[in-house]
């Protein structure tokens, strides 16, 4: 195996956990740990320039402490994030990511849907909802690929609707026309138990357009045919004929600039579309022993990835959002510190803790560009994020280990109702958790062990 062979998106996790484990000996230079993590780190499995072998290599070469695989719509990803990170010496978190309508139809019907006709954090669709689920059981997924199987082929259905529409709009410049199982299928992990999403349509139409007309100058100009607005940077970054990224560069432009030309709005998973409704994802998390999330977006002022533009969100409303969460039954609550302003974060602790939510970190991997740091969390007033990372990568292994046959005991995770710290508060259950976390991965705790001191 050789060090490509990590990421590698046509060899098998464990070609690409044998190869990092092979670079590993080469004992490679990696810098001290930060005080930071990331538990939002997308893959292969959803659209990224990462396999979750090297996301976790990525991870540890910026001195993380615990990294987080989070694709949409799959946790097909997961095994390889938890061996990878065991392998660099990290700790993990695995979920998933997904849309779903706040409200069931028949509340929408019968006027009981507040957030119906509001944005969210969804750019795309008013009372559609990202939400993640996080800290999922090992033994669990095997139950996450079953439920998430039809979401997945309701979502490549709806992406082949959009590949028609992007394709008229291909065929009027002259452009070769997208093949959705050759161009979007191929270039995806689908038939692995992975995700096709808007960014492999919108890769594979940002290929189209750089095949039809070329590389540098060319494409600005060309893109002007599809009414893009570019501030200086993305031109710049756009007419660099050696620009390595382009691919990732332009589809970033696309999703924010030009998505709603070609969108196609998601529908009900009951009426055979791929959004279930956020109660019954949040009573699936909790069946299985994961963390349900609402995702907070927050308004936008000025994405740092670029494929979002300056626009409101939820904070007009986040008060009685909020609220709603904690009486649906929803424990935590995920946000972005680098997209944040201090003002915004402030806040969202303030309602977390009056609501009960735990507060969850991560930033979405997804383009070469970014950077796996996230420098906010050294801040004082944050600390408290890093304490739910830990806590969660307890929650995560714990649940497991009394999921098992050896456990005779009560139930481990962090929010399970029979939990023997179940009538702790919230903060005092992350204290907790948190400190066996960290023993965990930082001095090798054994699992039993860590039982034993949640139950103890």
């Amino acid at each position: 195996m050789t060090p490509t062979t990590i990421n590698d998106p046509l060899a098998t996790p464990l070609e690409r956990l044998d190869a990092l484990r092979a670079h590993l000996a080469t004992h490679p230079a990696f810098p001290g740990f930060v005080t930071e993590s990331n538990n939002h780190v997308h893959t292969i499995y959803s659209f990224s320039p990462y396999t979750p072998a090297m996301a976790a290599l990525r991870a540890r070469e910026a001195g993380l402490t615990v990294v987080g695989s989070v694709d949409h719509d799959s946790a097909a990803g997961a095994a390889e994030m938890t061996a990878a990170a065991a392998a660099v010496g990290l700790g993990s978190v695995t979920g998933f990511e997904c849309r779903v309508y706040v409200h069931p139809a028949v509340d929408v019907a019968e006027g009981r849907a507040p957030f119906h006709d509001r944005k969210l954090n969804n750019p795309d669709t008013a009372g559609i909802a990202y939400m993640t689920v996080q800290g999922i059981p090992a033994s669990a997924r095997d139950a996450v690929a079953e439920y998430l199987a039809p979401i997945r082929e309701a979502r490549l259905k709806r992406t082949a609707q959009m590949v028609d529409n992007a394709n008229e709009i291909l065929g009027r410049l002259g452009a070769e026309l997208i093949d959705v199982e050759r161009d979007i299928v191929g270039r995806s992990q689908f038939l692995h138990g992975g995700t096709v999403t808007e960014r492999h349509l919108l890769a594979a139409m940002a290929d189209k357009l750089i095949g039809r007309f070329g590389r540098g100058e060319s494409l600005v100009a060309g893109l002007g045919e599809l009414g893009l607005q570019l501030s200086d940077k993305v031109r710049a970054q756009l007419g660099d004929v050696d620009n390595p990224h382009l691919t990732f560069d332009l589809l970033g432009v696309m999703k924010a600039e030009f998505l709603d030309q070609i969108y196609v709005v998601p529908q009900r998973l009951e009426d055979g579309g791929e959004c279930p409704t956020m109660a019954e994802v949040i009573a699936f998390a909790k069946s299985i022993s994961a963390i349900p999330c609402y995702a907070y977006l927050g308004d936008v002022t000025a994405s740092p990835t670029g494929d979002k533009k300056a626009e409101k969100f939820e904070d007009d409303f986040l008060d009685e959002l909020v609220e709603f969460l904690g009486q649906i039954g929803m424990p935590a609550i995920t946000y972005m510190p680098p997209r944040n302003t201090a003002e915004q974060m402030a806040r969202i602790a303030e309602l977390a803790d009056r609501n009960g939510l735990l507060e969850v970190s991560g930033v979405d991997i997804n383009t070469p560009r970014q950077v796996f740091n996230c420098p906010e969390l050294q801040r004082p007033e944050l600390a408290h994020l890093n304490d739910a990372t830990w806590a969660m990568v307890a929650h995560e292994q714990l649940a497991e280990f009394s999921r098992g046959a050896e456990w005779d005991g009560r139930p481990l995770g962090l929010f399970d109702d029979g939990s023997p710290l179940a009538g702790l508060s919230l903060k005092d259950r992350v204290k907790r958790y948190s400190a066996v976390g960290r023993s965990l991965v930082q001095e090798g705790l054994p699992v039993p062990e860590a039982a034993a001191r949640i139950a103890g």
